[in-house]
C-alpha cells in the first residue's frame, strides 16, 4: 500500500475484482483475517490503516471514494456473520463526511475488471497510484499510467450507483443474503 501523509492527500479508490482487494480502509478485523488466511499481523496492519479516515485534530482526513464491484457484496469471505458485519461496516463508513461508497453493478464490461488500484492526490496536486497485481503491488507516478487510471475512474464512476443507491443495495444484500 502506498504510504501517504495523513490528511494531506485525497484518495480515489477502485477495488473491483478481489473482495475489496487490499482496501484496508474498508475491512473489519474478521473480514481482513479471513482474506489473509489467518495472518493476524497482516490483518492488524490493514485495520490500523483505517485511522487515516478519522484522524486529524490539526488536519482534515482525506476524501475517500471507494468503488466496489457488486460481486464483493455477494461472494462469501469467512462466515455469513463475517460478511454481515463487513457490509454493516461499509454502511457505517459511508456515514463519514469524507467517505463515499459506490457500487459498480456487475453487468457489463469495464476497465475496472483489470484489477484494484488506488490513486492518491497529494497536497501539491501531484498524483501517485498503487496498482495491485497477482505477484506484487506497483507504485507509479508515470503520467501515462495516471492518465489511463483517470480514464478508468471516470468510466467506473459513470457506471456506479449513487452513494445513496449503493447504501440501499448494501442494506438489501444484508437482509436477503447475510441475515
Amino acid at each position: 500500500m502506498v504510504r501517504l501523509a495523513t490528511g494531506r492527500s485525497r484518495r480515489r479508490h477502485a477495488d473491483l475484482l478481489a473482495a475489496l482487494g487490499d482496501s484496508s480502509l474498508a475491512q473489519t478485523p474478521a473480514y481482513a483475517l479471513a482474506l489473509l488466511r489467518g495472518n493476524q499481523e497482516a490483518a492488524d496492519a490493514r485495520i490500523g490503516r483505517q485511522a487515516i479516515l478519522t484522524e486529524g485534530k490539526d488536519s482534515s482526513p482525506p476524501t475517500v471514494v471507494l468503488l466496489l464491484n457488486e460481486h464483493v457484496l455477494h461472494n462469501p469471505v469467512g462466515t455469513p456473520e463475517t460478511m454481515r458485519e463487513q457490509l454493516e461496516h461499509l454502511l457505517e463508513m459511508s456515514l463519514l463526511p469524507n467517505v463515499t461508497i459506490q457500487v459498480v453493478l456487475s453487468s457489463g464490461e469495464h476497465e475496472g475488471v483489470l484489477g484494484a488500484f488506488v490513486v492518491a492526490t497529494m497536497e501539491d496536486r501531484s498524483e501517485v497510484a498503487y496498482i495491485e497485481t497477482a505477484i506484487r503491488g506497483i507504485t507509479t507516478d508515470n503520467p501515462s499510467d495516471l492518465s489511463s487510471l483517470a480514464r478508468t475512474l471516470v468510466e467506473l464512476r459513470s457506471q456506479a450507483l449513487t452513494h445513496a443507491m449503493s447504501r440501499e443495495l448494501i442494506r438489501k444484500v444484508i437482509k436477503e443474503r447475510w441475515t
